[in-house]
């Protein structure tokens, strides 16, 4: 059997009490950390937390070559990630293959970011559209690239009066921030002729679950100075607000309050 274990948002103690009854229990404990990462938390806190051994799989090790899964159909096998299992599709991949291999899968699931933004900020989570990810920008033929997907998934939500969800890049001990993402949405948005974020309110969020976590709203170019502290950050779009949003994101994150008027 193959459990897919949520180990929640930020560090080992969030963690549900069926989670860790199937770590505890299981076989062999695995885990990924480059989808999502427990700041507050390195692997051998949760080791000792846990009281079992995690082997650390690479990205080749889930998406290329998960030869560790041949495993799962005598013994239990754990495969632990940040946040709630099945909300990468990464995950659902490894599940399909496994079921393909005639291996029966459990999911454990935990708190999410998808789930903990709405409780954090006000904004009602069903009005909440496609969300997407900012990728730090790269260098191809000697030509800094900047991806317009996440400015054109921003807009398509927007013109459905959606609120945009986008995750921040992630690479090795490198990690995006609110200020990054927001102006790297707002550059793209100047090559393209736009004018439409720049006066845009945005919201971020940094270090969900944590005790610190820091939440806060302003107009995307004045978010883009803002000191958010440490990782993990997400960043927020909104699309034209409820008056009962709105209200939240005064209170709850600091935004202006001419925005119960302007939205």
């Amino acid at each position: 059997m193959l459990f897919f274990v949520g180990l929640g948002l930020y560090d080992e103690k969030d963690i549900s009490v069926r989670g860790l009854g199937v770590i505890r229990e299981a076989d062999l404990v695995c885990a990924e950390f480059y989808t999502s990462r427990l700041m507050g938390a390195s692997k051998a806190k949760l080791e000792r937390f846990y009281e079992r051994e995690i082997r650390l799989l690479s990205r080749d090790e889930v998406e290329v070559d998960p030869n560790w899964l041949v495993q799962a159909r005598e013994k239990n096998v754990a495969f632990l990630v940040g946040g709630d299992p099945m909300v990468s599709t990464t995950h659902l991949d490894l599940r399909l293959r496994a079921l393909e291999m005639g291996i029966k899968t459990k999911v454990v699931p935990s708190s999410s970011i998808v789930s903990a933004i709405s409780g954090l900020s006000g904004l009602q989570n069903y009005r909440f559209g496609r969300s997407t990810s900012i990728p730090f920008p790269y260098t191809a033929r000697g030509k800094r690239i900047v991806v317009e997907t996440p400015h054109r998934v921003v807009m398509e939500n927007l013109k459905r009066d959606l609120h945009t969800l986008l995750f921040l890049d992630i690479q090795d001990e490198r990690y995006m921030t609110v200020n990054e993402g927001a102006r790297l949405l707002l550059e793209t948005e100047t090559t393209m002729g736009g004018d439409v974020l720049h006066r845009s309110l945005g919201v971020g969020i940094a270090r969900a679950g944590s005790e610190d976590a820091c939440v806060w709203a302003d107009l995307l170019p004045r978010l883009a100075e803002y000191d958010f502290g440490g990782p993990l950050h997400v960043l927020i779009i909104p699309a034209k607000l409820h008056f009962m949003e709105a209200e939240a994101l005064v209170a709850l994150a600091g935004a202006p309050p001419a925005i119960q008027e302007s939205y």
